[in-house]
């Protein structure tokens, strides 16, 4: 029997913090070439973290290093709140949100790459405060702690229990058989994507400033935008809108396939059965959906976004329907157009796909496509038992057995997640919202996507929602993000007892 070993915890978020300070202090060379004064809070919000962080971890750097699963999961859940705190400062510090649950709900729904804001003119917020919004969707995406997993042996802590509390997803591939070789493979493929989508975006029209803040926000499946409309501001520019859909898609498969395309292994990409599934599904959605706006959009209905739509164009039609799609799929966020002012039933299908999400180990949200896929093999194996009830069939995926352990997680997970989703929505009414947009918010935050529908709609945001729903939001966020258990677990008692 032995009890938690708090020190090792307590140092952990002293690294944490001490990390989340340097990045604080990327921003301010950005407020500086703006002649912001903004800059001083951002530097003093970057100190104050990386002082938090060193005495956290001064006064326990020499905690016994032994790290087990609880270990594990209090280090992943407190140090997304560490994060989320001290990455509150830069918007307190500067008064850009002087409201701290507003400044919380911001800073949470950047780490956990959710995207929904609290700001109703983003345009106006200093350059300074929006890079540092962007870069809490960059931090959160790929998850610090993957980062600082890949430093931790240098600590003398071996890193897979808080891998495995990150990233606790059915599928358990890796690319290296080390755990830090894998973390630190995976931030060199993270950074290179993302550059490479800066790139493209200054080339095809943007700034060089909200390129690099679009690139973070896509390859994180963030959402959070430099401009007020979101993706729909640069509609003259269907180029910009088809890159950010090739990155969404990119950044919502599992980063092992990834990097197995980078290595030019193709084949092995499309033998995956989740990336099936992700990419015919995807293109399936999108068609249908295109020939949905096309020949039965409601005539009385127009786009609320300030650029000409031309619903007869299905080049236009299209591009619209693949962006909301993807966006929604990869649970991103970003918006191109007002999905809720189509016809009802492409609304109420881009709404289900809020209970999809992305491939497992990818940086996006929400249930994930390879649960689905064991969920309806799961049900079709039960059919074949009530007919030979003796018979062994096994649930099989990517050509092996899915052990039972697995399945019945699967399951577990899916049957929490909806009830989570129920209870919420009617929460969320009582906090004041109704039933609609409780729906649409509960499930955005769960899923970590960002618009709903209601009154979180596209062209919405979560400003006018009470403070008691913008901290019940940011728990959803957070439990989101994590998946569930990681979080959930901390509430049982039995986690609390000695073994």
């Amino acid at each position: 029997m032995r009890g938690l070993n708090f020190k090792i915890i307590i140092s952990f978020l002293g690294l944490t913090s001490m990390l989340n300070g340097t990045f604080m202090l990327f921003a301010v060379p950005f407020s500086m070439y703006y002649g912001e004064t903004e800059k001083w809070g951002i530097l003093q919000a970057g100190l104050t973290t990386i002082a938090i962080g060193f005495i956290l971890w001064f006064f326990n750097r020499n905690a016994k290093k032994n790290l087990g699963k609880k270990e594990g999961y209090l280090i992943v859940t407190l140090g997304w709140l560490m994060l989320t705190v001290t990455g509150t400062l830069p918007y307190v510090f500067t008064n850009a949100i002087p409201i701290y649950t507003n400044a919380f709900f911001e800073t949470l729904s950047g780490y956990s790459t959710t995207g929904s804001s609290i700001l109703t003119d983003i345009e106006s917020m200093p350059k300074g405060i929006l890079f540092w919004r962007s870069a809490t969707h960059w931090i959160g995406g790929m998850g610090i702690i993957v980062l600082t997993v890949a430093i931790l042996p240098l600590l003398g802590i071996g890193g897979m229990q808080l891998f495995m509390a990150e990233a606790p997803g059915p599928s358990a591939d890796k690319m290296h058989p080390r755990i830090t070789e894998t973390a630190k493979r995976l931030w060199l493929i993270y950074f290179i994507l993302t550059f490479t989508e800066f790139f493209l975006l200054k080339i095809a029209g943007m700034t060089w400033f909200d390129a690099i803040n679009h690139a973070m926000a896509t390859m994180s499946t963030g959402g959070f935008s430099t401009k007020n409309a979101s993706i729909a501001h640069y509609d003259s520019f269907p180029i910009i809108q088809y890159i950010i859909i090739i990155f969404m898609f990119i950044a919502g498969a599992n980063f092992v396939l990834t990097y197995f395309a980078l290595k030019g292994k193709i084949r092995k990409v499309f033998k995956s059965e989740e990336f099936k599934y992700y990419f015919f599904g995807t293109i399936g959605v999108t068609l249908l959906i295109t020939y949905l706006i096309v020949n039965y959009q409601d005539s009385s209905l127009q786009t609320s976004l300030q650029h000409a739509y031309t619903w007869g164009e299905t080049e236009n039609a299209f591009r619209h329907a693949a962006f909301s799609v993807v966006s929604v799929l990869t649970t991103t966020g970003f918006v191109s157009a007002d999905f809720t002012m189509w016809n009802s039933m492409v609304t109420a299908i881009i709404f289900s796909l809020f209970f999809i999400g992305g491939s497992a180990g990818s940086t996006s949200g929400g249930i994930k496509v390879v649960r689905h896929i064991i969920m309806i093999k799961s049900s079709f194996y039960e059919f074949k038992k009530l007919l030979h009830p003796n018979a062994i069939i096994p649930v099989r995926y990517d050509g092996g057995s899915v052990p039972k352990t697995i399945i019945y997680n699967i399951l577990s997970f899916f049957v929490l997640y909806m009830l989570i989703f129920i209870v919420s929505s009617l929460l969320l009414t009582f906090f004041g919202l109704d039933f609609l947009s409780a729906m649409g918010a509960a499930a955005s935050s769960l899923g970590n996507i960002g618009p709903a529908v209601g009154s979180v709609s596209p062209v919405d945001n979560f400003a006018h929602l009470t403070i008691p729903a913008k901290w019940f939001c940011s728990f959803l966020m957070l439990i989101g993000r994590l998946e569930l258990f990681t979080v959930l677990i901390l509430l049982t008692p039995f986690f609390w007892r000695k073994n």
